[in-house]
């Protein structure tokens, strides 16, 4: 993608997450302009990284006229990505493109299907054969092997790993140093808690903890 010096990018959310992502931008020598907008009113005026946090959504007729162009979801997520699904639907409902970021010391294999607005963030692997929906998060140190399928607004967490040929439904989140094993479904919006070692198919909008894992 090919920036002008008059692009400018909207970050939904000012908090730690938009932290890793504006680093992740400058890393790999983005030329965007960067602006924050967050709903917590006691963060406007402020900046993240020496990025301003100008105010709520309501500013973003004025940033489109002003040339906006791009955004992304700066809001993590531990369990619950529905706020994340909803900024990246309202980025597109405003016209917004969604801007892949992908730091330059992540891997991402060639033949791996990135998603729109996804994140490849610092150390992160994405094997070859791999496809991730839009708006996903692959955190810093996660390991995505071959032909692992993710869906849309799933977060892979720090360190956790995904053997080959593992299904992660949308809006899934997969915990800080989990590991599942080859072949398996990880359902639709499932919380699979921090460490946890997933040996079975998990069903949708359940939790799992534990060594093996287990439903809560």
């Amino acid at each position: 993608m090919t920036t002008s010096a008059t692009d400018l990018c909207v970050i939904f959310g000012g908090g730690g997450h938009s932290k890793v992502l504006i680093d992740s931008l400058r890393a790999g020598n983005s030329t965007l302009s960067l602006v924050i907008l967050d709903r917590d009113d006691s963060r406007w005026g402020q900046e993240v990284l020496d990025v301003p946090i100008l105010g709520d959504d309501s500013l973003l007729p004025k940033l489109v006229a002003e040339g906006a162009r791009f955004f992304v979801v700066g809001v993590g997520a531990v369990g619950n990505n529905q706020p994340r699904r909803r900024l990246f639907e309202h980025g597109i409902a405003t016209g917004l493109q969604p801007l892949t970021i992908k730091h330059p010391t992540s891997f991402c294999s060639q033949r791996a299907d990135v998603g729109a607005g996804s994140q490849l963030l610092p150390g992160c692997i994405v094997n070859a054969g791999a496809t991730l929906g839009r708006n996903v998060i692959v955190n810093s140190g996660a390991i995505v092997e071959h032909d692992c399928k993710i869906g849309d607004h799933a977060h892979i967490a720090s360190g956790a790993v995904l053997a080959s040929t593992v299904t992660v439904g949308a809006g899934a989140h997969i915990g800080c140093g989990a590991s599942v094993r080859q072949l398996i479904s990880v359902g639709e919006g499932v919380t699979v808690g921090a460490g946890a070692v997933v040996i079975k198919d998990i069903p949708p909008h359940t939790m799992v903890v534990g060594v093996p894992a287990r439903l809560t």
